[in-house]
């Protein structure tokens, strides 16, 4: 039972035991504001989180708990006499806590990778130096002569064996048992010290050597879907040139540069910090924030990423947001964060090996009683095949095969711009039958552009319409007369009492004659209206758009059509997510005419217009009752609702932006919808590799547990089994480490 002083949202739902240096990713609590952070070093998987959550629990005075499983750190909030008995229990159940921060700050990250290249250098000579007593062991079984002082010397050779390769599993394994816990290093502390016990100390050393030899090079190939994300952190600089106030340039941590500083950037350097270009112009690889292979034209204005690529000249920007708050320290955050979670299929493996493992020790255990009896064997024979069982009897492989496999998924993803919040999205998204798409900035741009003009009174000039359009537009902050001033020749003639129009255009004088440039409803108000601009209007509105009007006091002298585009990307997303079975369908606030065109532009065939949030709320319940799972598309923010009660919710075009990240349940850096067709299909990978492991690594067990009560599996082959089956089920889950599936 949760201790009530510990807050619900900083524990894990992690019950299963696995095997050491497995890692399966546990609940990440929300940061918390204080409190110590120490490293230990031998907790690898959400098992062993789970052993040292449930030696705290008895403890008052812990305020929360922060497990880092990808750094190896837990963070604890508590009162002084708490903390004391909180290390003192974490000690006690095997772990070995070391502080290494008290500040705020990401110390998780501090930590770094070093210690654990360290904890390598360091086990790796004690392993090298734990076989090679074992062969020796092994020899001396075999071929030494059968007097005393020579079992006296395998024996002692033996156990040196088994001491240097099985120190911290004798000492894990013991507290578990202590505790009347079941996990691999209890199972391996029974089986070894009963196979030294009844005179198979050779093997014990052997099977000790070997296991944890095999822990060590599955722990290395964990990393690589464990770090996937945590190497991007590193592309970032360090330091960067920061303008001073004298007008020089100095080179700054980033840790020490605050938000409004001028940094500068050369061609072939790495942007430092988020911020927002001042002078310059160059192209920038977003690669590792959007995903995006073509590298992004960039000038004053436009924002740039930290960690993002300068491909030519040199600029100079504000910084925007600190470096631990860049875009991409919170795209690693929020992937730590997916990492955390349990998808459904490793909920459903976890409960299974739950009961799989104590079942497999009480069959050992009938075994070892009941043989004898039932089958002839020797209490020798049956107590060795009993100790067999309980070798092959670790879940690792199976309860390793989900969380890897997800981790892969979730860093394959973000690899191409598409953050996943969680793994439970990454098994969701397979069954998707719908999607609600928001019109503006997911499937057009976003962006009005002026897109046709053309001359009503066929007397006026071209010339002289677009220079007062232009002069007009000019003067205009409203985004249409912006998108009509970008379209046309510049125009900077003076221009005179100049007067906005509210909710109709504007009004100036322009070589003493007075112009309009507004809409339908100004040039009606001013008489100006004919049947045949009537119906000249009417078409380019059902097109979905927005028509301005420029007009003197006697005449209508030119149309201005100004539409959101449709971005390049839109139809052939459509038609991919259409290959797959999902039937789209657009969601928009603008009326109906124009959700009509833009849809039949995509290639949508249903479109539902002048839909207000609450509208698009309930559109989403009757999407998921007509078809089933459902997933909405929107900015995040005006689609709140409907994100929210979408199966799956995704936020297109969100970075930099906090909002959009924490509404939705997928995030598409680059704002391009072909993303949602690849999640699907990285989706339904991901579910044919879970199944697949899961598959090998029960397959597997039911071979060797058939061999190890009638046949003759050994020792040997109980440790081959079981890590042999880890590192399949491993290895076949960091293949989606590579290129995100194209069919």
């Amino acid at each position: 039972m949760k201790h009530p002083n510990i807050d619900d949202n900083t524990l894990s739902t992690a019950t299963t035991d696995c095997c050491s240096s497995h890692t399966t990713p546990s609940p990440v609590a929300a940061p918390l504001d204080r409190g110590l952070t120490y490293r230990i070093p031998t907790m690898d998987c959400a098992g062993e989180e789970a052993e040292i959550r449930r030696a705290l629990e008895p403890i008052a005075g812990i305020r929360g708990l922060r497990f880092q499983l990808s750094q190896r750190t837990l963070k604890i909030d508590a009162d002084t006499d708490a903390l004391a008995a909180a290390l003192l229990a974490i000690t006690e159940a095997g772990f070995e806590p070391k502080l290494i921060s008290s500040n705020t700050a990401d110390s998780s990250h501090a930590a770094g990778d070093g210690h654990d290249h360290e904890l390598v250098r360091g086990t790796t000579p004690k392993l090298v130096a734990a076989l090679a007593l074992a062969i020796a062991a092994e020899g001396v079984g075999y071929f030494a002569p059968e007097t005393m002082a020579w079992k006296v010397a395998g024996f002692a050779v033996a156990a040196i064996a088994i001491w240097l390769a099985g120190f911290d599993v004798y000492k894990k394994g013991f507290g578990a048992l202590r505790r009347g816990k079941l996990n691999i290093n209890a199972l391996m502390t029974v089986a070894v010290t009963g196979a030294f016990v009844i005179g198979q100390w050779p093997e014990a050393a052997m099977v000790m050597a070997l296991y944890a030899i095999a822990e060590a090079i599955e722990a290395r190939a964990v990393d690589r879907a464990r770090n996937a994300i945590q190497g991007l952190l590193a592309m970032a600089p360090d330091q960067a040139s920061v303008l001073q106030s004298d007008g020089s340039w100095l080179t700054v941590a980033v840790a020490q540069i605050a938000v409004g500083s001028t940094l500068r950037v050369k061609p072939g350097e790495r942007v430092p910090m988020d911020g927002v270009v001042q002078t310059g112009q160059t192209s920038i690889n977003q690669a590792p924030v959007t995903g995006e292979s073509i590298p992004v034209d960039k000038a004053a204005g436009d924002p740039v990423f930290a960690g993002t690529i300068n491909e030519s000249g040199t600029f100079e920007f504000e910084v925007t947001a600190l470096a631990s708050n860049s875009t991409l320290a919170r795209i690693i955050h929020a992937v730590e964060q997916a990492q955390a979670t349990r998808a459904p299929t490793q909920g459903f493996v976890d409960r299974f090996a739950a009961i799989y493992t104590p079942a497999i020790f009480v069959i050992a255990v009938v075994v070892a009683l009941v043989g004898p009896w039932l089958l002839g064997w020797t209490w020798m024979q049956a107590v060795y095949k009993a100790l067999v069982l309980l070798v092959i009897a670790c879940p690792c492989a199976l309860v390793i095969s989900t969380p890897v496999t997800i981790v892969s998924g979730l860093a394959a993803a973000a690899r191409r711009g598409i953050l996943i919040k969680g793994g439970i999205y990454l098994e969701e998204a397979r069954k998707l039958k719908a999607i609600a798409l928001d019109k503006t900035g997911t499937i057009t741009e976003g962006k009005p552009r002026l897109v046709d003009w053309s001359l009503v009174d066929a007397a006026s000039s071209l010339d002289t319409a677009e220079s007062v359009a232009a002069a007009l537009a000019g003067h205009s902050d409203h985004p249409v007369s912006r998108a009509i001033a970008a379209g046309l020749k510049p125009n900077s003639a003076d221009i005179q009492n100049f007067t906005a129009l509210a909710g109709r255009g504007v009004q100036a004088e322009l070589s003493g004659t007075v112009y309009v440039l507004g809409n339908h409803r100004l040039i009606e108000e001013r008489g100006q209206c004919s049947s045949e601009l009537e119906a000249t209007l009417k078409r380019h509105e059902e097109s979905g758009r927005t028509v301005t009007l420029l007009a003197d006091p006697e005449r209508v002298i030119a149309l201005f059509a100004v539409a959101d585009t449709i971005k390049d990307s839109s139809r052939e997303a459509i038609t991919e997510l259409k290959a797959l079975g999902i039937t789209p369908v657009m969601l928009t606030g603008d009326n109906q005419a124009t959700a009509s065109s833009v849809a039949g532009e995509a290639g949508i065939d249903q479109a539902r217009g002048n839909l207000l949030p609450e509208d698009k709320l309930a559109a989403i319940k009757t999407l998921q009752s007509q078809y089933g799972l459902t997933a909405m598309t929107g900015d995040g923010i005006n689609d709140a609702p409907a994100l929210a009660q979408a199966d799956v919710g995704v936020a297109m075009g969100a970075a930099g932006t906090d909002t959009a990240m924490e509404a939705a349940d997928v995030v598409v850096m680059n704002d391009d919808l072909r993303r949602i067709a690849e999640t699907v299909k990285l989706s339904r990978s991901t579910h044919a590799i879970l199944w697949q492991n899961i598959t090998l690594a029960l397959g597997i067990k039911a071979v060797f547990l058939v061999l190890a009560v009638f046949g003759n599996a050994s020792m040997w082959m109980a440790v081959f089994a079981d890590m042999g089956a880890s590192l399949l089920v491993v290895v076949n889950g960091l293949r989606l480490l590579g290129k995100v599936p194209k069919s």
